[in-house]
């Protein structure tokens, strides 16, 4: 749920409870006050008649002693005064068992209007004496309704009574009803405004965390990913950001290591050479003295040191057809030839069609050299090592094997490893370094299988193309794969073609 459709779902809901709460209360005080208004407005209805009545029979004696129009007047208005009363009583009611007693306290009344109004009109006939007569006569009848009317009250107050109470034990109720609701709402305000709060403020902090920590080069932080509010999203978007950023920076560190492999394998090779073009010149030089002294076999011996050589120190930075590697293996191996000669076989099993595939430039010759020098150097006859290349479906095998020496499963996982401390003797490159031990020499065997390795691994992007299989005093297999289609992979160099 969004931060926004949170504010507007709990808050206007918690207004409309505390509403509720709220006419729920004023309902039952309005309850409460209507039974209370009913119970005074009898009792004071019946202290009001009786006062009336009293003053009626005043302004009534007032008149038969001062027989004025002023104080007729007077006496006129309260009998009207009374009569209202009267009406109004009647209508109110009283309660059940009161009734009967209504009834005769609203005759007394009718009696007393009726004997005030023959008092005054005989007064006003000039029969005092009938007047006086009447006058008292109305006089017994106020003093029977303020008896009567004092016994109505207290008939009225122990009726109510009970109700009373009760009406004092729901007042109680609802005070405490009204505090324990109070204390409710206030805690559930209290509760949602820290889940909002909350649901802001933790992503929020965590999120200021992560930053920080990415700051400080931390990029391993992950936030957790839940809810589906802007927040969430947001640390949502900041996981894909330094998902892409750790990508990126390890993309950038393969290409920099690509290109600091490459300058490392050209420096080598350079290395190795004093003037390059000094050398090729001299070996032409000398290939064409042995032809001219019919040293044809010498004269084939140079060509192929110069090709050699001359491969070696192209542009490492590419990759090449594997016809082209192949060939380049055949000047190596006559090399070799004539320095083992009869000592060692070289075997070639080679589809044509394979042929064809792009592989990083020096990928063969490493491993066959170092088969030559670690794997059956020592041997003085029966060494054979074998090339086969095959074509499958989806990728070229190549398979590289001798009957040497073998190498330990030490050294074949420290290889595969890609280990920068294999120092023991095997075949094919029983050391990642590149460097063997001739004579109690250093001399270095060209490129590490080692690095070879680690050149296929960075062009297709892949860690399982290269497998080896070896025993001691059993001999060692080297298979790499080539992927046939290669899109999407890493490229040793933008120009493939040079």
């Amino acid at each position: 749920m969004s931060i926004r459709n949170k504010l507007l779902i709990f808050i206007p809901l918690l207004v409309l409870l505390m509403n509720l709460v709220t006419y729920f209360l004023f309902q039952s005080g309005t309850i409460v006050q209507e039974s209370y208004d009913l119970i005074m407005g009898r009792v004071l209805k019946y202290k009001e008649t009786a006062e009336a009545a009293e003053d009626s029979l005043k302004a009534v004696y007032s008149y038969l002693l001062h027989p004025t129009e002023d104080m007729k007047t007077v006496a006129a208005g309260k009998l009207t005064q009374i009569s209202a009363l009267h009406s109004s009583l009647m209508e109110t009611g009283a309660v059940p068992p009161l009734a009967s007693s209504l009834t005769g306290y609203g005759n007394m009344i009718q009696t007393l209007l009726s004997l005030e109004q023959q008092s005054l009109a005989a007064a006003e006939n000039g029969k005092a004496s009938e007047a006086f007569s009447h006058y008292l006569e109305a006089e017994k009848t106020v003093s029977f309704i303020r008896s009567e009317g004092q016994r109505l009250v207290e008939g009225e107050l122990d009726y109510y009574r009970p109700v009373y109470r009760s009406i004092q034990a729901d007042n109680a109720h609802l005070y405490k009803l009204g505090v324990a609701v109070f204390a409710l709402i206030t805690t559930l305000s209290i509760v949602v405004a820290l889940w909002i709060s909350r649901s802001i403020t933790a992503p929020v902090s965590a999120l200021v965390r992560s930053a920080d920590s990415v700051s400080k080069g931390n990029l391993d932080t992950v936030l957790p990913d839940g809810g589906k509010d802007e927040l969430a999203a947001l640390s949502s978007a900041f996981n894909k950001m330094l998902a892409g950023l750790k990508e990126s920076i390890e993309k950038d560190r393969e290409i920099a290591e690509k290109e600091q492999l490459v300058k490392t394998l050209e420096l080598r090779a350079l290395q190795s050479q004093i003037n390059p073009h000094f050398l090729y010149n001299t070996l032409n030089a000398l290939s064409k003295l042995a032809l001219l002294e019919d040293a044809e076999k010498t004269s084939d011996l140079i060509v192929s040191m110069s090709s050699f050589l001359r491969y070696n120190l192209q542009n490492l930075d590419r990759q090449v057809p594997l016809r082209s590697e192949l060939e380049h293996v055949k000047e190596y191996i006559r090399l070799q030839q004539a320095r083992f000669r009869d000592r060692v076989e070289f075997r070639l099993d080679i589809e044509e069609k394979a042929l064809d595939v792009r592989v990083p430039s020096l990928t063969l010759q490493p491993i066959i050299e170092n088969a030559f020098v670690h794997g059956i150097a020592h041997m003085e006859s029966g060494a054979v090592i074998s090339l086969i290349v095959r074509e499958d479906t989806s990728d070229t095998k190549i398979i590289i094997s001798d009957n040497g020496q073998g190498m330990t499963e030490e050294i074949r996982e420290a290889l595969l490893s890609r280990s920068q401390s294999v120092q023991a003797p095997g075949a094919p490159g029983p050391q990642a370094s590149g460097q063997t031990k001739t004579g109690g020499r250093s001399t270095s065997t060209g490129l590490g299988t080692r690095n070879v390795f680690r050149r296929l691994e960075l062009v297709y992007g892949r860690e399982d193309l290269v497998q080896i299989s070896s025993q001691p005093g059993k001999g060692t297999t080297v298979m790499l794969t080539i992927p046939a289609r290669r899109s999407g992979i890493n490229s040793v160099s933008a120009d493939d073609s040079r």
